[in-house]
């Protein structure tokens, strides 16, 4: 099944790409967030129409490093927007907060439905979009605290969740009230999916563990990162973190008696010494508590968690610091950033590309040169098409379909 790094967090204008990340946001964005929207959509492409990670080498890797975080940079960046529409310095409050809070309502709403409705053409990638705009609204309620108790709460949910969530489909799996559960959901009856069952439990892409990442977004957002220092401070961070999901999930694996033999079982012979950050691990096949050592980017356990946030911060911490010291890199990075302004776009576009060329049947062979193809074109079109408007297609889209929050009193 191919794994999706979806682009869900819309923008809300494109950043002009020779002004300082850190000190001139534009529109009360920062650039460096664009820089590594831009990144998890080439991430995204690489997962779902690259050469596949068996083919080795630093080719391989890149590929491998793709899976799964560029999907956790996504939902972290998920939460920073969050902040950003309810105010990331002072919390918006009255009437204004209300309406702050509207419009993150009706973007849940819309993105649910477009979610949906990409399902729909039944390709290969397994769109994220529904599960954001849940998280957006279970978010929301934490939009006024301050980093520190964020970052608590992110972690509280990372060691918690996971767990949660394993007992939950071992008991589906173990019974038959899911089934009576979708048979009684509206949402499953209008979509054709497991509805609710899917999007918390079962799915690709379960809101119970993706919760954490957004969260951890919404405490990066709610830092000075204008302090000397603090971008720095914040990679040191993410490095940590992912030392200690990665590495604590490695130490798991060979401490733990018999752990990669029923890792191995479960998987129905996987790369049990991989599965401490590699897909080629594979979907286990069997349930076992042993599955909750392993730290492969869709495993939806705490070491994964830890690891992915921890590279997802990583990889927005460089973004910043680069795009705030090197007038040069922010021009010759201004393709990749035009592509991160209008990620949602770009995200779509691309499902959409991939049903209608067809190119989930390609043999791996071509893969790279198609990989190539889709990043020249979103680049070419995203830099037309941000010298002219402020927003691209569907971001328009998503700003016009908010307008009714402004009847909010």
């Amino acid at each position: 099944m191919t794994h999706d790094v979806s682009a869900a967090v819309p923008s809300e204008s494109a950043a002009a790409a020779g002004r300082s990340s850190l000190r001139t946001p534009s529109t009360g964005r920062l650039i460096g967030l664009d820089l590594a929207r831009g990144l998890a959509v080439f991430g995204m492409f690489a997962a779902h129409v690259g050469p596949d990670p068996s083919v080795g080498g630093p080719l391989g890797w890149v590929m491998e490093a793709a899976r799964g975080r560029s999907a956790a940079l996504f939902a972290l960046l998920a939460g920073f927007t969050l902040i950003l529409l309810t105010g990331r310095q002072q919390p918006r409050t009255g009437r204004a907060g209300r309406y702050a809070a509207g419009r993150v309502l009706i973007r849940s709403a819309v993105l649910i439905a477009m979610g949906y409705a990409l399902t729909s053409l039944d390709t290969p990638v397994d769109v994220i979009l529904a599960c954001y705009g849940v998280l957006f609204v279970l978010a929301l309620p934490l939009h006024r605290l301050r980093a520190g108790t964020l970052a608590l709460i992110a972690a509280a949910t990372a060691l918690v969740m996971p767990p949660v969530l394993y007992l939950l489909r071992s008991a589906v799996e173990g019974g038959n009230w899911a089934d009576a559960v979708i048979a009684h959901d509206p949402l499953a009856g209008l979509t054709g999916s497991d509805g609710i069952v899917e999007l918390f439990i079962t799915g690709e892409y379960p809101v119970l563990t993706w919760l954490p990442f957004i969260i951890a977004g919404m405490a990066v957002a709610r830092l000075d990162l204008t302090r000397p220092g603090m971008a720095a401070k914040l990679a040191v961070s993410g490095g940590a973190l992912a030392m200690l999901g990665y590495g604590g999930s490695w130490l798991a694996l060979h401490l733990v008696p018999g752990a990669q033999a029923a890792v191995r079982a479960a998987t129905d012979g996987g790369s049990a010494a991989s599965a401490w950050w590699s897909d080629a691990v594979g979907d286990p096949v069997a349930g076992t508590p042993y599955w909750l050592l392993v730290a492969a980017p869709h495993s939806q356990t705490t070491w994964s968690v830890l690891g992915n946030t921890g590279v997802a911060v990583m990889v927005l911490a460089a973004c910043l610091i680069a795009t705030d010291r090197s007038a040069r890199l922010r021009w010759l990075a201004a393709p990749v950033i035009a592509v991160g302004s209008i990620s949602l776009t770009a995200y779509v576009g691309h499902i959409i590309a991939i049903e209608a060329l067809g190119t989930d049947n390609l043999p791996n062979s071509a893969a790279l040169p198609v990989l190539l193809a889709f990043v020249a074109a979103a680049m070419l079109l995203a830099l037309i098409w941000t010298r002219v408007f402020r927003r691209g297609p569907l971001e328009y889209l998503l700003y016009s379909a908010t307008t009714p929050a402004r009847l909010i009193h």
